[in-house]
């Protein structure tokens, strides 16, 4: 009998010890929790208001932020927060070839208010003389811009000789034309004239 116990209790010894629950492998020693304690949580995690009309101004509080970050990112130059009319590598150049130039129609929206004001004058000698003026710097503009645009489509040509790639790109150098530089965006990365930036540090 004391010989059958103690081979008993060499074999238990013997016997490898079989993992808790807890303590099995690829188990977090909690359950799996259902779909609505998750969908709580998630919740929790955005911290969504009950009352519907906090909730709304959570989200455009949020949406607000995101925007903030994005047009931060697009500042600075970040291509991956550049809207979707900005992007690709044609758009890049199409901008660079404008910015590198000096264009009458960039101050255009001067010459229409230098313009309105002198509307504003009881000489009708002013007036007429604005009205001249004012017609014939728009056919400058007129000029200008389209010998832009055409040497823009003879360099993008060059430089993308697929026509899908070029899509698009004389209209968006005619828009980024009538704007102010300082105020474009993206923000011009070359010079006037088409010098090459400073390298960085």
């Amino acid at each position: 009998m004391f010989g059958l116990g103690k081979r008993q209790e060499s074999a238990e010894s013997a016997a490898p010890e079989t993992p808790s629950e807890s303590e099995a492998p690829g188990k977090k020693g909690r359950p799996t929790p259902s779909r609505r304690e998750a969908e709580a949580a998630r919740k929790k995690h955005l911290r969504i208001p009950k009352d519907p009309r906090a909730a709304r101004k959570a989200a455009r509080d949020r949406q607000r932020e995101d925007r903030a970050k994005s047009r931060s990112a697009m500042l600075a130059g970040d291509e991956r927060y550049f809207p979707l009319r900005d992007q690709g590598p044609a758009k890049a150049f199409t901008r660079d070839f404008v910015d590198s130039r000096i264009t009458i129609a960039e101050f255009f929206i001067f010459i229409a208010i230098i313009v309105l004001a002198l509307g504003f004058v009881n000489d009708p000698r002013v007036a007429q003389w604005s009205s001249i003026v004012f017609f014939g710097v728009t056919l400058l503009i007129a000029v200008d811009t389209t010998i832009m645009l055409i040497s823009l489509n003879v360099a993008a040509k060059r430089r993308f000789p697929d026509q899908a790639d070029r899509k698009g790109i004389t209209l968006y150098a005619a828009l980024r034309v009538l704007q102010l530089r300082r105020l474009r965006l993206p923000k011009p990365r070359v010079r006037r004239g088409g010098a090459p930036l400073k390298p960085k540090g």
